[in-house]
């Protein structure tokens, strides 16, 4: 018999501070001991789910009461929630387009830094002339934490003679539509900040955008390198309509791989919660930070000990400029 056969489980481990229910597994039966043994390649989770013969996919996918055979196998329940919301997140994700760097936290207060660099032309100085400083500060406004989730209704009848992998299908929309609403979260602080009196400059355009102005936008974000652009639904109908990003080249890219270019390089990004007439040229190596308070958060007590009923489905995030001048925006009339 493994080891893993013998582990007690139970809903409190999934109340560890700054640790999934799969990391508090893997402290207990961690992975590196299944080296060269039939269980490599499965992590401490995948691992109790061959434990009580639960197939969460494929041809012999169990029902949702294989969860439910005893309270041991029950405690795996939240996990596999929480892992299909994840995996739905990550499908609709286009977050790593924007977002510089991710902190992750275990309080709901978070106040990020900002850098004052001293104006100069070059770092190059004279001999025995002082250096030009770079001053990093606390922002003094503290970075606004949303909470973004659902609440999952349904009777444990409903739903226990039904195979997982159609639940899932469900679980997964609910990620994508968590991830969605990030992506507005991020795009509102991009363009209104962070609280911070960092708002993007903004140009007015008296028309609808044409090359030159999309060159214009790239030269306004430098000396940051222009690689992403966040566009409305109506902007995205105006860009494509712009002769020169309707390269060839680029038709066969989008075509194979379903993300659109530009002809200056950056990745377009289509934003339907985007308001009005809005185009967005930002450097994605500078210009945001996303603040994650734990990962996807379930109702695990609930989900255990009354079999569904009502159990939320959340995740706390929010968003912080760290370069004010990273990112740039246009706007203009219908």
């Amino acid at each position: 018999m493994a080891y893993f056969d013998s582990i007690r489980l139970e809903k409190g481990m999934y109340g560890v501070s700054g640790k999934s229910f799969t990391q508090v597994l893997e402290e207990m039966d961690p992975s590196e001991n299944y080296e060269r043994t039939e269980w490599e390649g499965l992590d401490a989770y995948q691992r109790q789910l061959r434990r009580f013969d639960i197939q969460v996919g494929g041809p012999a996918c169990s029902n949702v009461e294989r969860f439910f055979q005893s309270s041991d196998s029950a405690a795996l329940f939240p996990e596999f929630i929480a892992r299909a919301v994840r995996q739905g997140m990550e499908r609709a994700d286009r977050l790593p387009s924007l977002v510089a760097t991710i902190t992750r936290i275990d309080a709901t207060d978070y106040r990020t830094i900002v850098a004052e660099t001293q104006a100069q032309d070059s770092t190059t100085v004279k001999e025995g002339a002082a250096l030009p400083t770079t001053t990093i500060l606390q922002q003094k406004n503290l970075v606004s934490l949303q909470k973004r989730g659902r609440l999952l209704s349904s009777s444990y009848e409903a739903l226990r003679f039904h195979k997982l992998d159609l639940f899932a299908v469900t679980l997964r929309q609910i990620g994508a539509e968590l991830a969605r609403e990030l992506l507005q979260d991020a795009v509102t602080v991009l363009v209104d900040g962070d609280g911070n009196s960092n708002a993007a400059e903004s140009t007015p355009l008296s028309a609808k955008p044409t090359y030159a102005d999309m060159i214009n936008l790239w030269g306004s974000v430098a000396p940051y390198e222009l690689n992403t652009l966040v566009a409305s639904t109506a902007s995205m109908k105006d860009l494509l309509a712009i002769s020169e990003f309707q390269d060839a080249a680029a038709g066969l890219n989008f075509q194979g791989t379903g993300k659109l270019a530009t002809p200056l390089g950056a990745n377009l990004i289509h934003v339907p919660s985007l308001e009005g007439n809005t185009v967005l040229g930002l450097d994605k190596n500078c210009a945001l930070e996303m603040v994650q308070a734990g990962d996807i958060i379930t109702d695990a007590d609930k989900l255990i000990d009354r079999q569904m009923e009502q159990a939320a489905i959340s995740t706390i995030a929010g968003f912080a400029k760290i370069f004010k001048d990273a990112v740039k925006a246009v706007t203009y009339g219908g």
